[in-house]
């Protein structure tokens, strides 16, 4: 798949997940955490970075910085999944909550990004939860926004040795 291709894959990919999360939410009645709301953050950030880039002829700093945004997204997930596996460590009502909703994204969006649930309860989707979904995601996330970069560095390491020879 061309690298322009992906990434138009991975913004839409990411606006559907997005849109997951808010019928989870808003539908199903399930309250996002923090955790989840950083991911959401995260699914966002690389989701715009990655049309940001289909759109720009150089796709290769768009790409680095939505790399680091999925793997900030995979640590937020990872840590979410922590949390579900000790449940004795809690998030519930913490800093993080507090900072998260005092950011002004979510007094301007607060359907999106108002955090109000607790972190121990992730629900089941198709047999995984709903943190071992996006940890998923975010690895595959990383892995072809790796991969984008691999191939351009591949592609201009070559080109470069074609014209010095």
């Amino acid at each position: 798949m061309k690298p322009r291709t992906l990434l138009l894959s991975i913004a839409l990919a990411c606006f559907g997940l997005i849109g997951v999360a808010m019928y989870l939410q808003h539908v199903a009645n399930l309250a996002p955490c923090p955790r989840c709301v950083i991911q959401r953050y995260a699914f966002l950030t690389v989701g715009l970075l990655a049309l940001i880039g289909y759109f720009l002829n150089s796709i290769k700093i768009p790409s680095a910085v939505a790399l680091l945004a999925a793997l900030g997204g995979l640590f937020a997930a990872g840590q979410h999944l922590y949390v579900i596996a000790h449940p004795n460590f809690g998030c519930g009502i913490d800093p993080v909550e507090n900072f998260l909703n005092q950011l002004p994204t979510a007094h301007l969006m607060p359907f999106l990004f108002e955090s109000y649930g607790a972190c121990e309860h992730a629900d089941e989707f198709f047999g995984m939860s709903i943190p071992q979904w996006s940890f998923l995601w975010f690895g595959l996330f990383a892995v072809a926004l790796g991969r984008i970069l691999w191939r351009g560095r591949s592609a201009s390491a070559s080109a470069s040795a074609s014209a010095s020879a």
